[in-house]
Parts: structure tokens; sequence; C-alpha cells
């Protein structure tokens, strides 16, 4: 198994949409990216700590490449917001990839280049290396697919 870390806006629908995707063998949504150790939901929320709402994902590269996660990561949001997405706004909000070797560095850093062809708009997604993962609340875990609600910016429509 591997493992990738995605912001792309309000974390909930990131991780409905990702859990979708054959090869995903398991998501959480959490923290990462600031300077606060175990922040809460609340101290995130306040946009002191410097985070970013992402998803931690494992995968399994025999059925799905890092390269179809960043295709997948290009196509749910709009890389082009600055600290957004939708109707959510703050810094923890950011279009991010947080990568784990200079594999996934090399290959995000030509994904967002390869997909700048598509917007007039240049691309803000920070491409950095991972930092520590701090998972979410309970209450967060798999929050859309136990409600039927939270998909916030995210337009779900089933993989092709």
């Amino acid at each position: 198994m591997q493992q990738a870390m995605f912001g792309a806006g309000c974390f909930w629908g990131v991780q409905f949409y990702f859990d979708q995707i054959p090869g995903v063998t398991k998501t959480s949504v959490g923290y990462s990216g600031g300077h606060t150790e175990n922040p809460s939901y609340e101290q995130v929320c306040t946009h002191s700590t410097g985070h970013a709402e992402v998803v931690h994902v494992e995968f399994n590269p025999k059925q799905v490449s890092y390269k179809t996660l960043l295709q997948h990561f290009f196509r749910i949001h709009d890389p082009t917001q600055l600290n957004r997405q939708g109707p959510d706004v703050g810094d923890n909000y950011r279009s991010v990839i947080f990568y784990y070797d200079e594999v996934q560095h090399e290959e995000a850093e030509a994904a967002k280049e390869a997909v700048q062809a598509d917007y007039d708009a240049p691309i803000v997604t920070e491409i950095s290396k991972a930092k520590r993962f701090y998972p979410a609340e309970s209450y967060h875990q798999k929050y859309a697919e136990k409600t039927g609600k939270g998909m916030c910016h995210i337009a779900y429509t089933p993989l092709s």
C-alpha cells in the first residue's frame, strides 16, 4: 500500500469522492500543514493554526496509480482559487498536495503543469512535503456517507 494526502476544500465531499475510486483502500479526514500540534476543528477554523483540511488516502498502486489520484484531485475542485473552495473561505480550505517521496513530488508538479493548460488563471495549488497528519474528530469521518450531506463544493458524479 501507498499513501497520499490532498486538500481540496471542505474535506467531507473530498473524502466521499476518493472513497469511490477503485484501488483506494482507506481514507481519513484531518488536518496537516500547520504549526499547531493536534489541532481541533474549532482551532483550525480560526485560521490561526496554518493547517489545511485534508484527506489522507491509502491506495493499492497495482489498482490505481498516484497519477490517476492526481487527475481526480484536480477534477473535483478549482485549483485557481486561493484559500477557498465554493462558499468556504480560509487557508484551511486551500488547494494542496502533500507528497511523501520525490516520485510523488515530481508527479504532482507534472500534473499541476499539465492541468494549467485548462485554465486562464494561474493554478495556486501548493505542493509541499507531507507533514504530520492529525486525524479529525470522529464525527467528521465519513460525514457525507453517514449523513447524506456535506458534499460542500463537490458536485459528485460517478466515475467513468
